[in-house]
């Protein structure tokens, strides 16, 4: 371990040894001792200032540095929301309305909401007949059909299969429902997966109805 010793406690040591002094005396002795000749050092050295304006102002640069430190991290927040906050047109593209009006029983239209096609099907009354009347033991994913729709008329489910992401075609397939020709998914006429790949049933989007006869999607 190597030992730090100042040149002060060197010298004061020193002057122990040729006077006599005590170490603390010594050490205060040689520590005045600035080593010049006139003493003009101690003449001209100017006294400690004022102890209360120093801490006045050092209190002043905490506290400024923390104001804008705070100030700082306010407009960092601010911009960040700003920055997630959806704007006028985002929101407006969020929903899609259509009217229903001009879709005849048993045909199926595709329209697009937030870039992805979304299935809306006026199903017949025997197409709903059909679709109530599955067993949930003859499905992959079992779910009744009454919890897929808001009206057993209207279906309307995202027109991606679960498997890879393709786009089904509509009144296609072993059941009626919608056909997947990349790699054989089968959906019936409530959009649920019977055969194939797929694991999964066309999933339903948020929507709702309004008094007018159209459907507000998202």
């Amino acid at each position: 371990m190597i030992l730090h010793i100042s040149p002060q406690r060197i010298a004061a040591a020193a002057y122990e040894s040729m006077h006599g002094a005590k170490s603390d005396a010594a050490l205060e002795k040689v520590s005045l001792n600035y080593g010049s000749a006139d003493h003009y050092f101690e003449k001209t050295r100017l006294e400690p200032g004022n102890q209360g304006s120093k801490k006045a102002f050092t209190y002043f640069v905490l506290g400024a540095s923390k104001f804008i430190y705070a100030s700082a991290v306010r407009l960092a927040i601010i911009n960040a929301v700003a920055t997630m906050s959806a704007s006028a047109d985002v929101l407006a593209m969020a929903s899609l309305e259509v009217d229903l009006g001009g879709i005849e029983e048993g045909q199926v239209v595709t329209v697009k909401w937030r870039g992805k096609p979304v299935f809306i099907k006026h199903r017949t009354a025997a197409q709903i007949e059909e679709s109530e009347g599955v067993p949930l033991s003859a499905m992959k994913d079992p779910q009744e059909d009454s919890a897929r729709v808001q009206d057993s008329k209207w279906l309307v489910v995202m027109g991606i299969c679960t498997h890879l992401g393709c786009v089904p075609i509509a009144n296609a397939g072993d059941y009626h429902g919608w056909y997947c020709p990349c790699h054989g998914s089968h959906y019936d006429g409530s959009g649920r997966i019977r055969k194939g790949p797929a694991p999964l049933n066309l999933e339903i989007p948020p929507y709702t109805f309004t008094d007018d006869g159209k459907i507000i999607v998202g």
